[in-house]
């Protein structure tokens, strides 16, 4: 049987990972396919099964599903236990093993972008979900300045701060309170779904008192600029998309699953081409 690769989440249908991996797969001379599936909360551990069942060579796992996929597979690497997200899983000798390249896929595209080192910079992120714990625990690990979450449901921000090992200074903000205090911050991070299409006149949060030196991330890459960069770039804020992040972690998911190293800019030509920008 050819190798079969895919996506699970809910939406996928605006998803770009079968174009970016079904291209890398031809360029490496293999006869395989990737598909996405949409799959509700309700039907996730039948989908594990069904995977599983089926022989499915990897799989990627993306929104609502990356931290309630964990109880389903077979075992966890080390750095998604840490992360308790994962977003990449591999079939090894039978077994469902889940990865998380989501944290080091975000930070490099955020480090091309900023001219101070992490430990000089105050950061808020917002959101609370899988996505959001990878990055909070990536960046933690060099220490910066300051590190809060807002979320609409404040519990979940505390949640996550309380249940990693990152020793830092973090406090958990309501929406509303984020948005005064928007000012005290050198990155602020969108990690929701909001924004992303088709609901692209949707932003999570109001940017008018931002400090104007602000680097704003959103790491929806459908659209390529959502409504939060537009309005960032209106301010004169520094903006960073989510093709970086996004192309990141699916190269590293590729390496996962085929032990081959795909072309990177190849990848992020073909997802900014699609959305209607200029290819690299």
């Amino acid at each position: 049987m050819k190798p079969l690769y895919g996506l699970i989440g809910n939406p996928v249908g605006h998803s770009m990972s079968p174009d970016i991996h079904n291209a890398a797969l031809k360029d490496a001379g293999i006869d395989g396919h990737y598909h996405g599936f949409q799959v509700e909360e309700r039907d996730l551990a039948d989908a594990i099964r069904g995977m599983k069942a089926l022989g499915v060579s990897g799989f990627n796992v993306t929104v609502p599903h990356k931290v309630e996929i964990m109880q389903y597979l077979d075992k966890i690497d080390v750095t998604a236990e840490r992360l308790k997200a994962v977003n990449t899983v591999r079939l090894e000798e039978g077994q469902l093993v889940g990865y998380n390249t989501d944290g080091e896929g975000f930070l490099h595209s955020l480090l091309d972008t900023l001219d101070q080192p992490l430990s000089e910079l105050s950061f808020l992120m917002i959101g609370a979900g899988g996505a959001a714990r990878a990055i909070y625990t990536t960046i933690a690990d060099h220490s910066p300045k300051r590190f809060d979450i807002t979320n609409r449901t404040i519990e979940k921000a505390e949640a996550l701060i309380e249940s990693t090992d990152a020793h830092i200074t973090s406090n958990a903000l309501t929406l509303s309170k984020a948005e005064n205090r928007l000012g005290d911050y050198d990155v602020i991070i969108h990690t929701t779904s909001i924004g992303m299409y088709p609901n692209i006149d949707e932003t999570p949060i109001s940017l008018t008192n931002a400090k104007k030196t602000a680097v704003v991330c959103d790491i929806v890459y459908n659209p390529l600029e959502t409504k939060l960069l537009n309005d960032a770039a209106r301010l004169g804020l520094k903006t960073v998309d989510g093709v970086g992040m996004f192309v990141g972690q699916a190269a590293r998911a590729f390496e996962l699953w085929t032990g081959t190293t795909p072309d990177a800019r190849k990848m992020k030509s073909i997802v900014i081409e699609k959305l209607g920008g200029t290819p690299c």
